[in-house]
C-alpha cells in the first residue's frame, strides 16, 4: 500500500526558504512518477514539480521554475521540495503525490496517491 506523509510547511517571509519532506513507503520509486502539487484557497490544484527517479529527469511549472527543486534521498524513501525566494502567491497547502508508471503529460495534481497536505504561508 502506497503511503505518503508530507511535512515541513510553515510561515515564512517573502524571499525566504522552506524544505518540504514527504516520507514514502509501499512502492518502488523507480516504477512511479513522483511529484508535488499545491492548492490555494479558492483555486484549483496546481501540479508544480515532477520527477522520474528512474531517469533523474525533473520538470516544473513556469511559476516555480528556478526557485523550487524536487529531489529524493539516496535510500529512495523521501521526496523533497526545496523552495527558495518564496512569494506571497506561493501560499497554499502543498501535497506530495505519486502515480504508477509514466503517463503522457503526467500532472501531479491528478496522481492516484497523495499524502496529507502541509500548509505553506508566505507573508511579512
Amino acid at each position: 500500500e502506497v503511503q505518503l506523509q508530507a511535512s515541513g510547511g510553515g510561515l515564512v517571509q517573502p524571499g525566504g526558504s522552506l524544505r518540504l519532506s514527504c516520507a514514502a513507503s509501499g512502492f518502488n520509486f523507480d516504477d512511479y512518477a513522483l511529484g508535488w502539487f499545491r492548492q490555494a484557497p479558492g483555486k484549483e490544484r496546481e501540479g508544480i514539480a515532477l520527477m522520474s527517479s528512474f531517469s533523474g529527469s525533473t520538470y516544473y511549472v513556469d511559476s516555480v521554475k528556478g526557485r523550487f527543486t524536487i529531489s529524493i534521498d539516496n535510500a529512495k524513501t523521501t521526496i523533497y521540495l526545496e523552495m527558495t525566494n518564496l512569494k506571497p502567491e506561493d501560499t497554499a497547502v502543498y501535497y506530495c503525490a505519486v502515480d504508477h508508471g509514466w503517463a503522457e503529460n503526467p500532472d501531479p495534481a491528478t496522481f492516484g496517491s497523495r499524502g496529507q497536505g502541509t500548509q505553506v504561508t508566505v507573508s511579512s
